[in-house]
């Protein structure tokens, strides 16, 4: 006996995480695999694909330009309708809280096909933000059947939504995703990024794109980040700048100008991953970076008034700087300035995994058809 499996996704975050549960599923003889992308970001994603070598069975290319949630919703949706019919898979995974995220489970359930979701449970519990991220994944959380939970938190977020049946604590698949990236002779593809001094510059990556920030929070941000490169000589900050034309025009506003404030265009995962192995601190409003930068032992601040990822926040690798021009730069300055500082949020332990999140979620849905006997140990139970 064996069952199809369909991976579905559509965004860069998205692609990194599943990229590495896509070729665990590959591997398994009882699994017949099946990818399926929305292309709701096309060019990042393109670029995760080829560094995973995967080649999608399916490819919705839906993106289109100044695209909205309600264009992005509902074009996922009518195109997952025929390749749910063709495939007819057994499972339908998705991943975390995008629009794909939400329309691809909204049409496996229309088709009565089983949904597993993962990273499940990441919670802020306030639906406007971030948004509609939080909203997607809650959505999510009522329609799948199976629920790989990154962590044990997570599962509790689920439990007080009564949501208990089909839970896996399978750890992060992110962290698997970085034993295929991470290179110390990797070269990259930037140029600036080959010419840096990472030991004897502090280099500051910085992400910021997120909707909730759009306006005042983001000129804030940026004003600080400014300031930053002002005040610390030995300070290198590099942005890869979001193509959202909104991001674009403030990074330009804000930031252009300074000898030491590199804009640059997005980076593909494995260069990102790369420049987070090699910067000295992250500072950022992605949710994906608040996991990857910890088990690389790189200190976060996070540009956001809260986070759906709490453990790293207890753990101490983690700590929010929210989004007013003092309070960020003032945390940001005391990593700069305190060793003692810096090496407490270095030297904390990675809360969200071990890099065998893919092997945990290939196990649960064995075991959830009968195909392995016992489910598979939860991640943190030593």
């Amino acid at each position: 006996m064996s069952i199809r499996v369909m991976t579905v996704f559509g965004t860069r975050p998205e692609a990194i995480k599943m990229a590495p549960l896509v070729l665990e599923l590959q591997r398994r003889a009882d699994i017949e695999s099946i990818c399926c992308v929305t292309a709701q970001h096309r060019e990042m994603l393109d670029s995760v694909l080829e560094i995973f070598h995967i080649t999608p069975d399916y490819d919705l290319n839906i993106m289109e330009p100044r695209q909205t949630l309600s264009t992005i919703t509902t074009k996922c949706l009518l195109g997952m309708e025929e390749v749910l019919e063709r495939a007819k898979p057994d499972l339908v995974l998705v991943h975390g809280d995008t629009s794909t995220t939400f329309a691809g489970a909204l049409a496996a359930f229309y088709h009565q096909i089983k949904v597993g979701h993962v990273e499940a449970g990441l919670r802020t519990w306030d639906k406007y933000s971030p948004w509609p991220e939080e909203m997607n994944r809650r959505l999510v959380g009522d329609i799948a059947d199976l629920h790989f939970a990154p962590t044990a938190a997570n599962r509790d977020n689920l439990a007080r939504e009564d949501i208990r049946d089909g839970v896996f604590v399978t750890g992060n698949t992110v962290i698997d995703a970085l034993k295929t990236t991470v290179r110390e002779d990797f070269h990259f593809h930037t140029p600036l990024l080959n010419t840096l001094d990472y030991r004897g510059r502090k280099v500051i990556l910085v992400t910021c794109h997120r909707r909730e920030n759009y306006g005042a929070p983001m000129a804030q941000i940026m004003t600080a980040l400014r300031r930053v490169a002002e005040d610390f000589p030995q300070v290198e900050l590099v942005y890869p700048v979001h193509l959202s034309p909104v991001v674009r025009e403030a990074a330009q506003k804000y930031l252009s100008g300074h000898a030491r404030i590199h804009l640059i265009d997005p980076l593909d995962a494995q260069e990102m991953h790369n420049l987070m192995d090699r910067c000295y601190l992250v500072m950022t409003d992605s949710g994906g970076l608040q996991e990857e930068a910890p088990a690389l032992g790189k200190p976060v601040l996070v540009l956001r008034r809260e986070t759906e990822r709490p453990e790293a926040v207890t753990a101490g690798t983690v700590k929010i700087a929210g989004v007013e021009t003092e309070t960020v730069y003032r945390m940001a300055a005391e990593l700069l300035e305190s060793p003692q500082a810096y090496a407490a949020m270095a030297h904390a332990v990675n809360p969200y995994g071990d890099g065998q999140a893919c092997r945990r979620i290939a196990d649960a849905i064995e075991f959830t058809f009968g195909l392995r006997e016992g489910a598979p140990e939860p991640f943190g139970v030593h």
